[in-house]
């Protein structure tokens, strides 16, 4: 299937397109675009999408352009949100573009990577409403969804935002003209944008240009997915650790996997198809597309050594694991486990049931003699059954950690301070 477009509908990521024109015009090498605001100084899971339309416009020989939003992060798109988004300085703004630049180049190999504040920052504003203003009409911009969801609502809409669609339209006409870009690729709710800059470029310069709209990412609850009781799953790992994130993509719904292992993964449909045939008929292994999404999606962000530590700490974090436990495994579990600080003068030569009930863990102890009793105290990871048994230093894991288990899923780790010399 050489077609990018026909190739993208069977992965499901094409939810609008403007054109059947363009499936035509792909056959040859074109350059397509994605816009991206620096909200943040890293991307999430949500943008992957994104990122993955880009790569295959790569793998099939086009090239696609990653547009960084220098100045429209000034703005910020109402498109999805109730409220305005709050503004940002100049120097969060420069710190968040650096940051997901950097995860671009790492995800992408021949992504052409621009900052539209280097053509919208010193365009005068009279100059740029007579060039550019005067070409939209006010009507249509009101029907855009995303202004008129805002428009109905409590807070109502700023000027500011409901000039975002003229900033996006003319970035589009901007790379049509600069770049030769024929193609804007985004989500659903971008489409009132896209169409906006196809409409100036064919006012202004005659030309014909496209785009297309791929479906945003929800769970089958309707929930948004790349988002958690803790907040947004992020491409940085110093945001989510590899762990966070493998264990997010491993808990998805069998509603959802297939899905996802066609959007965010480059594995062959007909490999998904198996995984989707054996989930049909109640053969398979449970949890195994599960684990192949997370292990695919986890390398491609994070590389072989961020799935090797994903996989290590998942394998030592599981109830009554056994684990060979290391320095680099409870770090990382530390990012996910209740942790507390305690002296190496409070450890040594003190009992399971002493430090159980020292740092809180247990609330006695007497409960944690009984937790021995019963056969659920655990020290990193191997059962303790002698309540008289002592911690040493040999026990303490590169003499930084110690892990305590009551049962097979409650734990907390133990991180030593350093004893000030």
């Amino acid at each position: 299937m050489d077609n990018i477009i026909e190739f993208l509908e069977k992965r499901g990521f094409i939810d609008n397109i403007t054109s059947d024109e363009l499936k035509e015009r792909m056959n040859k090498p074109i350059k397509g675009y994605i816009g991206f605001d620096p909200t943040a100084d890293s991307l999430h899971l949500g943008n992957l999408v994104g990122i993955v339309a880009l790569a295959w416009l790569e793998k099939f020989g086009h090239t696609p352009v990653v547009l960084l939003g220098g100045a429209t992060g000034k703005i910020g798109d109402p498109s999805g949100k109730n409220t305005e988004r709050p503004f940002l300085t100049h120097e969060t703004l420069q710190k968040n573009i650096e940051g997901i630049r950097k995860q671009f180049h790492r995800c992408l190999k021949k992504t052409v990577i621009l900052n539209n504040a280097d053509w919208l920052t010193n365009y005068g504003l009279v100059d740029f409403l007579r060039d550019i203003g005067k070409h939209f009409r006010v009507g249509p911009m009101l029907g855009k969804e995303s202004v008129k969801r805002r428009f109905q609502s409590v807070e109502g809409i700023s000027f500011t935002e409901f000039s975002y669609q003229v900033l996006q339209g003319y970035d589009f006409y901007y790379l049509s003209e600069r770049e030769d870009v024929i193609m804007q690729m985004g989500g659903s709710d971008q489409w009132g944008n896209i169409t906006a800059g196809m409409e100036l470029a064919r006012k202004l310069s005659g030309k014909t240009i496209y785009g297309m709209t791929f479906p945003l990412l929800t769970r089958s609850d309707g929930a948004k997915f790349g988002k958690s009781e803790a907040g947004a799953i992020w491409l940085d790992p110093e945001k989510t650790s590899p762990y966070q994130f493998y264990q997010y993509l491993v808990c998805v719904s069998d509603k959802d996997v297939i899905k996802l292992m066609k959007m965010l993964t480059f594995m062959e449909l007909d490999e998904i198809e198996t995984f989707e045939k054996e989930m049909q008929s109640g053969g398979f292994i449970p949890n195994a597309a599960q684990k192949k999404l997370a292990e695919e999606v986890t390398r491609y962000i994070h590389g072989e050594d961020g799935l090797r530590i994903a996989l290590k700490v998942t394998e030592a974090a599981a109830p009554g694991s056994k684990a060979t436990l290391d320095p680099e495994v409870l770090e990382e579990i530390a990012k996910d486990m209740p942790h507390i600080l305690m002296k190496t003068q409070d450890v040594i030569d003190q009992t399971y049931a002493d430090i159980a009930a020292k740092s809180g863990f247990l609330t006695s102890k007497a409960e944690g003699n009984r937790m021995i009793k019963n056969k659920g105290a655990y020290l990193n990871n191997e059962k303790v059954d002698d309540p008289s048994f002592m911690i040493q230093s040999k026990h303490i894991i590169g003499g930084k950690y110690l892990l305590f288990g009551a049962g097979k899923k409650k734990k907390i780790l133990i991180k030593i301070e350093k004893e000030l010399t």
